[in-house]
């Protein structure tokens, strides 16, 4: 087994074993959701037409909820010293633990999220197109992320520097994923968004690797 996918099989352990990801996140969204009518109302109309960029803002704001602990962890532990000086390099490192941080908050965020809609009353119809964008968008999601995890990594408050970091660069994905999110999937539909959502998280895959290894090595000298 390669040592990029043994280290994802470590962080997804961790993460499942010691709880509080997950969790935590979706425990955020629930308690978004269930506000939301609480603040803007209960018509069912203003509702339905405000779902899907709510449920945008309680998908970004729950899987930044668990940014901090990306590479904090590892730092406490002394994890992160020895994945500096081992064989893989740092870039691959920083790519599989975005890829796994995805795989175990933003990937079941991106399912659970488009059928909780219904709560705000989200069209049926809608479901199957925002459950394709936010899962296309959480990758993008996740992968900025880690950049700013690694960034505030070693920094005890690195929490409240993470949303400075990592809102502006959550604007294209916000915007393009509630356009992808509305309509029906076609030329003339919300096709041309996702496309643009998919290569928006092409680009951060490309882009991640070597943003977030150039911030771990800042911090490691």
């Amino acid at each position: 087994m390669s040592p990029f996918i043994t280290l994802m099989r470590r962080d997804l352990t961790l993460m499942f074993r010691q709880g509080g990801g997950l969790g935590a996140a979706l425990s955020f969204m629930l308690a978004f959701i269930v506000m939301i009518p609480l603040a803007i109302g209960p018509d069912q109309a203003t509702l339905a037409r405000l779902a899907p960029g709510l449920m945008w803002l309680a998908l970004l704001l729950a899987i930044l909820l668990t940014t901090e602990r990306m590479f904090q962890q590892d730092h406490e532990d002394g994890s992160l010293d020895l994945l500096n000086g081992a064989s893989l390099p740092l870039e691959l490192v920083c790519l599989a633990k975005a890829l796994s941080h995805w795989l175990a908050v933003g990937l079941p965020l991106a399912v659970l999220a488009a059928p909780l809609g219904i709560l705000l009353n989200l069209a049926t119809s809608s479901i199957i197109p925002l459950m394709l964008a936010m899962i296309t968008g959480s990758v993008a999601l996740s992968l900025m992320a880690s950049i700013a995890g690694a960034v505030t990594a070693g920094l005890r408050r690195g929490g409240l520097v993470v949303p400075l970091l990592v809102l502006p660069l959550y604007v294209p994905v916000l915007i393009f994923g509630i356009a992808a999110s509305t309509g029906d999937l076609g030329p003339s539909g919300n096709t041309p968004a996702l496309l643009v959502l998919l290569a928006i998280a092409l680009v951060a895959i490309v882009i991640q690797p070597w943003a977030a290894a150039a911030a771990l090595r800042a911090y490691f000298r």
